[in-house]
């Protein structure tokens, strides 16, 4: 690289949980710069996820924050050429790369959904990631499927 890497940026905890990847999220679910909106969405959809599981003992942002983990992907397949042939060579992920897509995932598949509003959506897709079901798991089951398959290229990796 010719530049220097520009500094990281410190995002500042959100301020009902004092959470900083709670900021992350919202601030990838928010459109047009409309914060307070996205931030209303997902406490929202944290007070849905609530009233929906009554019965068990877990607090939404643990919910959510299991529904995360469970959607985050440890591998990934990037395509690199070798030779002419392009291959699919499976990757191990940067931590904040993880985050990032396990984030994006969660999100994309929340607004895929049919419902009423984003929060119902998004809680609807929490409380399926949290059941290990849903768009987003599939999705990551799906990366780990590809990176198992292509794993014969892995001594491709740059």
């Amino acid at each position: 690289m010719r530049k220097a890497k520009p500094k990281k940026r410190i995002t500042l905890p959100d301020p009902k949980f004092n959470d900083v990847l709670v900021t992350r999220f919202v601030n990838d679910l928010m459109i047009d710069g409309k914060k307070s909106i996205a931030y209303g969405i997902f406490y929202d959809a944290l007070t849905i996820v609530e009233n929906r599981m009554k019965n068990d003992e877990v607090a939404p942002l643990d919910v959510w924050k299991k529904a995360l983990e469970n959607v985050t992907p440890a591998v990934e397949v990037k395509s690199r050429r070798v030779g002419g042939a392009t291959f699919q060579v499976p990757m191990e992920i940067r931590p904040e790369r993880k985050v990032s897509i396990s984030i994006k995932n969660l999100i994309l598949f929340a607004r895929k959904r049919s419902g009423k509003s984003m929060a119902d959506k998004l809680a609807a897709e929490i409380q399926a990631a949290y059941n290990e079901e849903g768009g987003a798991f599939k999705k990551k089951e799906e990366t780990h499927r590809m990176a198992e398959a292509n794993r014969a290229f892995a001594h491709f990796r740059f």
